[in-house]
Formats: structure tokens, C-alpha cells, sequence
């Protein structure tokens, strides 16, 4: 199982190699196509929102064990039954048992090409002037938060160079909370391979960008 698909696991031995697929090589089994079209319509429902779906995802207690459609659909179980669409032994037995729960939307087949086109964009107006430039050289926020982020674990604490400045975004780890978008400025750090693994690792000449929200980053001392 590749772990290249999944979220950013970089920096964590035991994996092994990642070997790139073919391009267009999407599914690997038949369900597969399946569960995706299950995902894109309860998603359309406006049950919840991109980034709760993505919290919901990345900290499934068996992440790692799982395949990358295994993940999607053990997630949407999860959501759907939190929010009484789906019970336990429904899952059990495939069947449906219970009376279908009212949704806001509904994704119809004529409309899926549209709204996949269409997409959901995230910029928002800015709230405030952005602190940061670019050239400036920042550190990202270290130490232990108490909900799912999108800021790698392997570049907090890290010291990096602003090389891009996105505008104002929709912030996911509130988003997916559920305490509203409050977007804020998106930036994309790059750091040396040295600050990321250290000095004595075999430098293979590399950087690496990530994009990172404002209250990632602190300047650098």
C-alpha cells in the first residue's frame, strides 16, 4: 500500500518506498468507483462541510492501515451515523432499516459534471493586512493542539522562507470544527531538506513547500 495518495506522512520511518502509479491509473477495484460516488453525493448534502470530512478521514484510529478508498468510506460511515444517517446495523447488514433523515440537498446525476467543474472555491475577502512576505523568513507553531490541523507535524518548530502569498482562505481547522470559516492569510513555506531532517541525512538537493495558514507561523527569531 502507497502512502503517497493519503495525508502528509513525511518524515515517519517503516513504509518504505513510494512507487509512483500510472498516470491515470484511479481505481484498483471494483467498489472503488463506487464508494467515491457515495462520498461526492452525501457530500453535496451539506451534512458537513470539506474539512470536516478531511478531520474525520486523517484520524481514523486505523489511518495507516487502510487503503485510500477504505479511509473515504470508513469516514462517511462515521459521519453519517453522528448525524443519525446511517446506523450500526445497516452497516452490518447492507441493507437499508431505518427511515431515510431529511438533508438539505440532494446531487442529482445531471448535475454531477457541473458542480464537479464548478468546485468549491475557498478565498475569502481578507480580514486584516497579511503579516508576512515574501522572502521573510518565518518558524512554524510547535507543540501539541487538542483538534485535527493541517499543519504536518514534521515542519512544527522548523524554520522556512515565504515563496508565495495565496490570499485570504477559508480556515479548515476551524471550519472543521464547526466554529465557522474565520479565513486567514495562506502562504506556502519552503524549507531546506537539512532543516526538516538535519544535517547528517544524504542530501539529495531538494526543498520542500508547504502552504500554511498565518497563525502557523511566527517570525523567525
Amino acid at each position: 500500500m502507497s502512502y503517497e495518495t493519503k495525508a502528509d506522512l513525511g518524515g515517519l520511518p517503516g513504509f518504505g518506498r513510494v512507487v509512483p502509479e500510472a498516470e491515470g491509473e484511479l481505481f484498483h477495484a471494483a467498489w472503488e468507483p463506487r464508494a467515491l460516488a457515495l462520498v461526492l453525493a452525501m457530500g453535496a448534502t451539506g451534512s458537513w462541510n470539506i474539512d470536516a470530512s478531511r478531520s474525520v478521514r486523517e484520524t481514523l484510529p486505523d489511518y495507516r492501515e487502510l487503503s485510500y478508498y477504505q479511509i473515504w468510506l470508513r469516514a462517511l460511515e462515521q459521519l453519517m451515523q453522528q448525524r443519525g444517517q446511517l446506523f450500526a446495523d445497516e452497516i452490518a447488514s447492507g441493507e437499508m432499516r431505518h427511515a431515510a433523515a431529511p438533508v438539505a440537498r440532494v446531487l442529482r446525476a445531471a448535475d454531477v459534471q457541473p458542480a464537479l467543474a464548478k468546485g468549491s472555491p475557498t478565498e475569502r475577502p481578507a480580514p486584516a493586512a497579511a503579516r508576512f512576505a515574501v522572502g521573510q523568513e518565518v518558524r512554524m507553531h510547535a507543540g501539541k493542539v487538542d483538534h485535527h490541523t493541517r499543519l504536518p507535524a514534521y515542519v512544527q518548530g522548523r524554520r522556512g522562507t515565504i515563496v508565495r502569498v495565496h490570499g485570504a482562505h477559508v480556515f479548515a481547522d476551524t471550519n472543521a470544527q464547526g466554529l465557522g470559516e474565520q479565513p486567514q492569510w495562506l502562504y506556502t513555506v519552503e524549507f531546506d531538506e537539512a532543516e526538516l531532517w538535519g544535517g547528517d541525512a544524504p542530501r539529495q538537493n531538494l526543498a520542500v513547500s508547504v502552504d500554511a495558514w498565518e497563525s502557523y507561523l511566527e517570525a523567525a527569531a
